[in-house]
Order: structure tokens, then C-alpha cells, then sequence
């Protein structure tokens, strides 16, 4: 299945999306799509023969318990409506606690790395075939970028994905951004992953931006590509062909021409990969066999079973890390504590901006405040459910806590808080009736 060069598809972009040439695929992040009906710009690309895949944010297959089944079935149902020829995930886990553990459920609200630990693979690879067999399409697997390393580690990212593959035969999606990252923020060097990893059961490849503060590597999204994202996507170029390559924005969105440009500049890497590396296979023909063999490391590791028990084990250690992280918690055995607290103030940071563009009345009604008034609930509040749910709760907590000193402010928090916790939503009269008397007063 040959994909091609594609983009990721967000409203805020939908119409420069839409006026750009030589796009062959989008890809549109599955929870914030309808399961029953296509925003026009998707209705109108489909038309015109580009593929819309599917990517979820929200399974979290690499956690303890078992997937969603309603999670899948939405993930299904959009994966029909698009008739896309796969669907996406990552190997990531997004909450824990809960039954396996006897404690609240906790929600990280972005995606955390899972131990690369053979309790860990079992866990994720069983996930994975429940996801499988639940899909119309065949799934492929995201690797994430990390901002802290789990201790006592005992397969390297490449092994973990050669053994996955092995196992359930999914496909995988690189992301050479998220490389770099784990380049930066781990150690970890790409190269020896992309050795390391089976580069055939590639079905696409992202490329994203990011930037570097205090030796920290930040997967915004937000910013241009860089020249080392771009070497890592040259050196898998010199050993496969993708089927596709993705550019992934999610804010601070650019004009329609510097998308255009970093999506040529793309090209132009790919381009000059593929060149160097049939120079390279000209030489090595014409060179002496120096015995050397295949360049790809060892591959699969001959699959060591986790010990009885591995759900359980995988749910308490990855409970005491999100609980760390959200709820203040001590910090689990091995972890690197200043690591953990750029993490935690990441993960506050996400809430804050997600909830913005859920409930963007909040920020209007705050003004200036917002943010530190989230960031100071988020620190005393873990997030137990989606982010409308974290809205309301905020919302809540203002109003029970002393409210707002500017009485209009105050009576459009409530009035929006009201509209959206009761059992249902006001009927038409009371908004209007609410509309006008907001006006009356200032409004």
C-alpha cells in the first residue's frame, strides 16, 4: 500500500490543507472526528481522491488493563466511515488505576512511555490483539517521545518493536521526530534503533517539529521541522522506502505557503536519501564481500514469557508513576525526580491548552487568568475523565471556591457552568432569555 507524501489534517488548517498540491493522504486524529458524518473539508478531499486515515490518541494500548471495547468501536466506526485502508494508535498508556489496582483511575491526558520490560510487551502485545481483532483495517503502531526513561529497562526501543511485530504482526508507524526526542532526552541513539527495528512492517512515517529548552527536547508540534529531524528521516530513507511520510502540526499553525515549503523540503530529504543510498549500493557492489552481512541488528529476541502475574505488576508500577505525576504522590524507586517534574508541569501544560480549544469560553470569561487558575487547579485535581469533564470541574471549583470578583464574569461562569452540568442542556427560550439579559447588564 503506497500512501505517498501526506499532512495532518486539523480544522484550524482544513482550507490550506485543502488548497495544497501534490498532497496524496491526511491524516486526521480519530477522536475529534463524528462517527457518523465528515467535516465538508474531508468530504471534499475524499472526493478528490486522497486517503483519510484515522489516528487515535486515546486507547492507550500500552496500559494495564484491557482496551475499551466502546473505544474500539468508535475507532471502527470511523475507520468505516472513512474507508481508510489502516488505522493508527500509539505505544503509549494514557491512565491507570483503577480495578487492577484498588485506586482512583487517574487520566494523563497525553501520552506516557511504557517500561520497556518483557512484563510490559506481554501486556501491550495481548492489547494489541484485542485491538486487531476488533478493526476493519489492519492497525499500525506509533512509537512516542518520552521526556523520562523507566528504570531497569531490559529490551532497547528497537528490540521492543522487533518483538512486537514479531508477535502480533502489526505494523508500525515511526515517527523520526519522536527519535530524536528520545535522542535527545534518553540518549538513545537512532540510528541503532532504526538497525535494531523491522523497517518492512513500516506503514508510515511522521515528521514534526520541536525545540530544545534547558537539554530538554519538546515534541510541540508547533514548531518548523528541524535539520537533525530531518537527518533522522534521511538515515531510514538510506534503508527503506516508506510508503508514506506525514507532517504533523497541532498548533501555532503556519501559513499555507511554509506548510507548503516544509512539505518540499521533505521531498528534497527523501530525494537526496534515495540517491546517496543507490550510490552506496553501487559501491558496495563493486566492493569486495567483506563478509559483513545484513546491517540490521539481531531482530527479535527469541520471545523470554513474562512471569504469571504481568497485568498486575505493569498496573501497580505505571499507577505509581501517572499518580507521581498528577497527584503529587512520591516519586517511584529509579526515576530521575527533575525529569519527572518537567514531565508533571508538561502534563499540567497539555490540560490547560486542551481544555482551552474544548470549552474556549473559559479562556474568554478568565481573560489573562486562565492559565494560572488551571494550572493551580490541575496541581491540587487529577484528571479522572475527559477533558469536557476536566472543563466542568474547573469551572466548578472556581465557582465554590469564592468565584470571580468581576460580577459579570462571574455570572457568565455560572451561567455556562449551569448550561452544561445539568441533565440536560437549556432549552432555546432560556438561552435567549440569558442572551439578552447579559446584554442588559454590559454584556
Amino acid at each position: 500500500m503506497k500512501l505517498g507524501i501526506g499532512i495532518g489534517w486539523r480544522p484550524e488548517i482544513a482550507a490550506e490543507v485543502e488548497a495544497l498540491t501534490g498532497i496524496d493522504w491526511v491524516e486526521a486524529v480519530a477522536e475529534n472526528l463524528c462517527a457518523d458524518h465528515l467535516p465538508g473539508s474531508l468530504v471534499r478531499l475524499r472526493e478528490r481522491g486522497v486517503t483519510v486515515v484515522p489516528h487515535g490518541v486515546s486507547l492507550g494500548l500500552g496500559g494495564a488493563d484491557r482496551p475499551d471495547a466502546g473505544r474500539l468501536a468508535s475507532l471502527a466506526a470511523r475507520a468505516e466511515l472513512l474507508g481508510t485502508p489502516l488505522v493508527t494508535e500509539h505505544i503509549a498508556f494514557v491512565r491507570a488505576g483503577g480495578p487492577l489496582t484498588a485506586t482512583p483511575r487517574l487520566e494523563a491526558g497525553h501520552l506516557l512511555p511504557v517500561p520497556r520490560t518483557w512484563d510490559a510487551l506481554e501486556v501491550l502485545c495481548e492489547n494489541v490483539r484485542i485491538a486487531q481483532d476488533s478493526l476493519p483495517v489492519p492497525l499500525a503502531l506509533e512509537n512516542i517521545a518520552a521526556l523520562i526513561s523507566w528504570p531497569d529497562e531490559e529490551l532497547t526501543e528497537g528490540q521492543f518493536l522487533a518483538e512486537l511485530v514479531e508477535r502480533t504482526g502489526v505494523r508500525l508507524l515511526i515517527d523520526v521526530a519522536n527519535l530524536h526526542t528520545n535522542h535527545v532526552n534518553r540518549g538513545e541513539d537512532p540510528a541503532k534503533a532504526l538497525d535494531e527495528l523491522p523497517v518492512e512492517a513500516i506503514a508510515y512515517v511522521h515528521v514534526a517539529g520541536g525545540v530544545e529548552k534547558d537539554g530538554v527536547w519538546h515534541d510541540t508540534h508547533a514548531h518548523p521541522v528541524t535539520a537533525p529531524v530531518l537527518d533522522v528521516l534521511a538515515e531510514l530513507r538510506s534503508r527503506v522506502d516508506p510508503p508514506g511520510v506525514l507532517l504533523e502540526r497541532d498548533d501555532a499553525f503556519p501559513p499555507g505557503a511554509e506548510l507548503a515549503a516544509e512539505l518540499e523540503t521533505i521531498r528534497g530529504t527523501l530525494r537526496a536519501a534515495a540517491e546517496l543510498k543507490t550510490v552506496r549500493g553501487t559501491l558496495r557492489a563493486a566492493a569486495p564481500d567483506s563478509g559483513a552481512g545484513n546491517s540490521r541488528g539481531a531482530g527479535p529476541l527469541a520471545g523470554k514469557p513474562a512471569a504469571p502475574g504481568a497485568r498486575d505488576r505493569t498496573a501497580v508500577a505505571q499507577t505509581a508513576l501517572l499518580s507521581s505525576l498528577v497527584a503529587g504522590t512520591p516519586a517511584p524507586e529509579g526515576f530521575d525526580h527533575r525529569r519527572l517534574r518537567v514531565q508533571s508541569r508538561a502534563l499540567a501544560a497539555k490540560r490547560a491548552d486542551v481544555v482551552a480549544k474544548v470549552a474556549p469560553e473559559l479562556p474568554r470569561i478568565l481573560g489573562d487568568g486562565y492559565r494560572a487558575a488551571f494550572l493551580d487547579y490541575a496541581r491540587a485535581r487529577p484528571m479522572s475523565g475527559g477533558y469536557r469533564r476536566d472543563a466542568l470541574d474547573f469551572a466548578e471549583r472556581i465557582l465554590i471556591s469564592g468565584g470571580l470578583a468581576d460580577p459579570v464574569a462571574q455570572r457568565r461562569l455560572t451561567h455556562w457552568w449551569e448550561d452544561r452540568s445539568g441533565p440536560r442542556p437549556p432549552r432555546r427560550t432560556a438561552r435567549l432569555v440569558r442572551a439578552a439579559r447579559a446584554v442588559l447588564v454590559g454584556k
